[in-house]
């Protein structure tokens, strides 16, 4: 090479759960039976309506520029919805369409951060949050979520955030929450409206599994008068509408903060294709029935999910306020064996069996808060689930009593020592 990478780039942390992924390809490709419950994607097809409007438009050659914000009319459509779906006041012109929710993470720090500005990050978190933060030279503060408050952001940590950094300037939420299943209350939101009266952080509301909420109701920040004008608030059409591979999502904020990311938009994307968008706008106006049915079906394997792991010895699980993920508590298994949980994870996908294979992923992906812990995507048919867990409890059990299996994880972890839990690394050496 020429020169170095950026101290940045070089410092890059990703989203584990496509590398698992690549892993899990990998293995299925070489002929193992890997269950797939790694990655938040859909096992359902586009719904019809937006799989013909796509159809229509490209037939129409409508493949060229749009307009960097959106065309108009699926703005219009997009603010349309958010009022049927969820009461919100929204016009089009609060609206910007962008290739998914998370790009909107890193135009949001672009729009607001400087470098040495404080940013409070609930975690267990999406993995991109902390990288979007440094990109900008600004300061991440962790704090974490407590099972013993059902993973629900806790504003004492936001009031001590706002008294113990003078250069406080944003916090991420996310609800429903990726990878816990928590739901933020009305309650909970109205203790945040009160802390950050009078302050100048903005909230970035990541919103992406609205739709897929099991107990209570989605409730953005955009729906309180006293957050409305601090929030940006990002959806996508993957989860809701099975559209993840369409790479299209859509930002909801002040109209001087949507001004602020068309100029973001125009300098990186330019646009969403045309053709990609009169395909969720078909999504928004004649899918509901399709995504409802979508979520039902969900709901269904999430409860299958936690029924079937409430069954094993060690572990245990929260039934999860929404999303389509189960977040297992695994810290017994993990004390006993003597293995993180990612490493549990990775056992059970590379190593634990040579024809079969369970993909999910370590808590800790999600950061430190969630070591202990695996979380499950319900992205397989029913009767794969049940599958799962149990090769799941076939290998814990096995390891957990002395014997080959037992001697197998053994020699697993002598070739993947960064998998030993911190003390029983430094035994082992």
């Amino acid at each position: 090479m020429i020169g170095s990478f950026s101290r940045f780039a070089a410092g890059l942390t990703t989203e584990t759960a496509f590398d698992v992924l690549a892993v899990a390809r990998r293995l299925r490709a070489a002929g193992k039976d890997v269950i797939e419950l790694q990655i938040g994607d859909s096992p359902f097809p586009t719904p019809p309506h937006a799989l013909a409007a796509a159809h229509t438009a490209l037939d129409a050659d409508q493949t060229h520029y749009g307009p960097s914000l959106g065309l108009p009319e699926f703005r219009t459509a997009i603010a349309q919805s958010l009022q049927r779906d969820f009461g919100l006041e929204v016009t089009a012109e609060q609206v910007a369409v962008g290739a998914g929710a998370k790009i909107f993470q890193t135009f949001f720090c672009e729009a607001f951060l400087e470098a040495g500005d404080a940013v409070l990050i609930y975690e267990p978190a999406f993995p991109t949050y902390v990288p979007n933060v440094l990109r900008r030279g600004a300061v991440p503060v962790v704090a974490p979520l407590r099972p013993e408050r059902g993973f629900r952001p806790d504003p004492h940590d936001l009031a001590r955030f706002l008294h113990t950094q003078p250069r406080a300037k944003a916090v991420f939420l996310n609800s429903p929450h990726n990878p816990t299943g928590s739901v933020l209350s009305p309650d909970d939101l109205l203790a945040f409206a009160r802390l950050l009266h009078d302050t100048p952080v903005w909230l970035f509301s990541d919103e992406p599994y609205c739709h897929m909420v099991w107990q209570g109701r989605h409730i953005s920040p955009l729906s309180l008068p006293e957050l409305r004008e601090r929030t940006v608030a990002v959806y996508t059409f993957s989860k809701s509408y099975s559209m993840s591979g369409w790479r299209c999502g859509f930002a909801v904020a002040p109209v001087p903060v949507i001004q602020v990311l068309g100029k973001l938009l125009n300098t990186s994307l330019s646009c969403v294709p045309p053709f990609v968008q009169r395909a969720c706008q078909a999504a928004l106006e004649q899918d509901g029935p399709t995504r409802d049915q979508y979520m039902h079906r969900f709901r269904t394997k999430v409860d299958l999910l936690v029924r079937e792991l409430n069954r094993l010895e060690g572990i245990t699980v929260t039934p999860p306020a929404g999303t389509f993920y189960v977040f297992a508590d695994v810290r017994p298994i993990c004390q006993r064996l003597g293995i993180t949980s990612h490493g549990l994870a990775m056992y059970l996908l590379e190593g634990a069996d040579d024809r079969q294979g369970l993909a999910c992923l370590g808590g800790e992906c999600f950061g430190a808060s969630g070591q202990g812990f695996l979380r499950f995507s319900c992205a397989e048919p029913d009767e794969r689930l049940v599958q799962a867990v149990q090769f799941l409890g076939r290998v814990v059990a096995a390891v957990s009593a002395d014997g080959p299996a037992a001697a197998r994880l053994h020699r697993w972890l002598d070739q993947h020592p960064q998998y030993r839990r911190g003390e029983d690394r430094a035994t082992s050496r």
